[in-house]
Formats: C-alpha cells, structure tokens, sequence
C-alpha cells in the first residue's frame, strides 16, 4: 500500500506541472504578498484534490461516457480563457494600481484592480474554486492511474497523496512568483507587463486545451 500511495503522490508531482495549472496559480499570484500567495497555491491544491477525490467517487458508481467526461477539459479551458480576458481588460482599462508604504522600515507594496484599495479574501477563495473547477478536467487521468495501482478504488488516502503531491509543485511554483513579485514588480510598469504576459498566456493555453 505504501509504495501505491508513494506512487499516487508522484503522479500527483507530474499531474501538476500541467501548463493550465501553472497558468492559473501565476493569474491569482502575481503581485501578492507573501502570505497571500501561499495561501493561494494551497487552497487551489486543496481545492484540486478535493474535486478530482469527489467525481473520482461518482464516476466509480455511475458510467459516464468518454465524450461527456471531455466537457470536464472545456470547463477547465474556459475558466483560464476568461481569467486571461478578465486581466487583459484590467491591463487596458488602467484599472490596476500600485502602492508604496512603509512599516517598521520596510517597503511594502499593495497591487490592486478597481478603484479603491481594499482588503479582500476573493483571490484566496478564488483560488479554491478556480482548484475545483479545473479538478473536473483530471477525473479520467487520475481514474486511469488509480485503476493501474489499485483495481480504480479511490480513498480518502490515495487523494491526500495525490493532493500533497500536487501541492509540492504548486507552493514551489508559488514562491518563483513571489520572488518575481518582490524583485520585478516595484512599478506600474512592469506591473501591467506581468499582467499583459499573464493574460496572453491564459488565452494560449486556454485555447490550446479547446483545440486539442
């Protein structure tokens, strides 16, 4: 059994890398703060797992055909696709701002869209969501994996394996963008350029996925 869950926990590692992944965690990451951050690339991972655990279990009971477990892809797809528009059209219509403060000494800078700078939790519960959502798309991944390693039996620890696995990269990925975020975006400038780079991005792979 251990070694079947030390494997689950290293497809859960490769399943992560996916390019829609990344995309997503880069669109709710860019220009957070460090706890932010985190926060964010573990509840997507949480959020991921959770999903992938819930349908895995439906789809043991109840036979779904190849074609209808295809529109989980669109679902992931277009969720990414819109993200991108979303920071595109926040990029055009100047409505990304950038502030400068200090405390205790040191220099702390607030991203924000809109008008006004406020303090919210959206992007963190977002984030779980936006791992819900995509989960869908790697319910017959995950089931063809378990099949292989444990005849298709889907338990509470083979999805926290999973989902540890996923988390590894996912918080790794986190703290590149925080170092991008502390060292490349202490301006506007550049701060609408990561934007533009990650809505760009959201649509290629977004569209690619659609295409594939």
């Amino acid at each position: 059994m251990e070694f079947s869950l030390l494997l689950i926990f290293w497809y859960g590692i490769l399943h992560a890398f996916g390019p829609d992944h990344l995309t997503a965690i880069a669109d709710f990451s860019i220009g957070k703060q460090k706890r932010k951050t985190l926060m964010i690339t573990t509840l997507f991972a949480i959020g991921h797992g959770l999903s992938l655990f819930v349908f895995a279990k439906i789809l043991q009971s109840v036979t779904i055909s190849d074609e209808i477990l295809g529109y989980g892809d669109i679902i992931s797809a277009t969720v990414i696709i819109m993200m991108g528009l979303y920071l595109l059209f926040m990029v055009v219509s100047n409505r990304i701002h950038l502030r400068k403060h200090y405390h205790d000494n040191k220099e702390h800078i607030h991203i924000w869209f809109g008008k006004s700078h406020e303090h919210s939790e959206v992007d963190t519960t977002s984030s779980f969501t936006m791992g819900l959502l995509m989960g869908i798309g790697g319910v017959r991944g995950m089931l063809i994996t378990l099949g292989a390693v444990a005849g298709g039996d889907v338990s509470m620890s083979m999805v926290l394996a999973f989902t540890l696995g996923v988390m590894v990269i996912f918080v790794g990925f986190g703290f590149l963008i925080l170092f991008l975020n502390q060292n490349f975006l202490g301006n506007i400038q550049n701060v609408r350029r990561a934007f533009t780079v990650a809505g760009v991005t959201s649509l290629v792979v977004g569209t690619n996925i659609l295409v594939g």
